[in-house]
């Protein structure tokens, strides 16, 4: 529901509609209320809730440390904003691998606190018991695979994934495991375009890529990153819209040089 008490206009069934359409996905990460309400008027489909937060909000080198409070919190922020995209959020590390009970009861508060429209978990046949157990709760579940950071320490590197052989079969068999599971769409991260073009032909539902080329049916980045807010992370599928850091230092640093000459407050500007 929105926050105006009516249906948002973004579901799971426009999303299949707009795939079978050919419309073009169009998603971007939010932590809190103010970003999501600007991002809601700028007419994003999908709004994730990442733990990506760890990174951008409170400053982790992994997305692992995040809690589920904390996930919860971003949420219910983003929430508050809303009145048209679809708002997934992320279930961070240790809240639904390997305990399907845990899983299920980890999603369900996400879903009760949050009031959020689905969650998302990353990994293929390793946790599709947990996916369905969630998926049995009537709870909508987006999947991810390819490039999963909460699993960075496994891999030892954020370089692209599934370029053998082998590793983009055993991609496509958990996503079409996945889709016949229930989830109603999937990430694919930092995979060769030639792949993520093969599972997005393959499956029904939604795929939508970071990294994963221009032949997915939707495209997501991290808000923090296409806008210039950090500086550090470059890879080749971020494209920077603004440069938001160099502008917020030009503001910082006159308000610093404004107070310290005395030009602020000036006459106009005090009661």
């Amino acid at each position: 529901m929105s926050i105006e008490g009516k249906e948002r206009v973004l579901t799971t069934r426009k999303l299949l509609s707009m795939k079978m359409k050919g419309e073009k996905i169009a998603m971007l990460t939010a932590y809190d209320y103010t970003s999501a309400r600007i991002v809601d008027q700028a007419g994003i489909d999908i709004i994730l809730v990442g733990d990506s937060a760890a990174n951008v909000m409170a400053g982790h080198e992994t997305t692992l440390p995040i809690t589920i409070d904390q996930m919860i919190y971003h949420a219910q922020s983003v929430m508050r904003a809303v009145k048209n995209p679809l708002v997934v959020v992320d279930m961070p590390f240790g809240t639904y691998q390997g305990n399907s009970k845990m899983a299920l009861s980890n999603a369900v508060r996400i879903m009760k606190e949050s009031e959020a429209d689905a969650v998302k978990v990353e990994g293929g046949s390793e946790v599709l018991e947990s996916v369905q157990r969630i998926l049995s709760a009537g709870i909508p579940v987006m999947g991810h695979l390819g490039l999963t950071p909460q699993s960075i320490h496994k891999f030892g590197t954020y370089s692209v994934r599934a370029k053998e052989e082998a590793e983009a079969n055993k991609l496509l068999e958990d996503a079409l495991a996945l889709e016949e599971a229930g989830c109603f769409a999937l990430v694919l991260e930092k995979i060769p375009a030639t792949l993520g073009k093969r599972v997005a032909e393959t499956l029904r539902i939604p795929v939508i890529g970071i990294g994963a080329g221009r032949y997915v049916d939707g495209q997501v980045l991290v808000m923090h990153d296409m806008l210039g807010l950090t500086q550090e992370f470059s890879p080749r599928f971020l494209r920077r819209y603004h440069n938001l850091q160099e502008e917020y230092l030009k503001a910082f640093h006159q308000y610093v040089e404004d107070v310290k000459s005395g030009d602020f407050p000036n006459e106009q500007e005090q009661y």
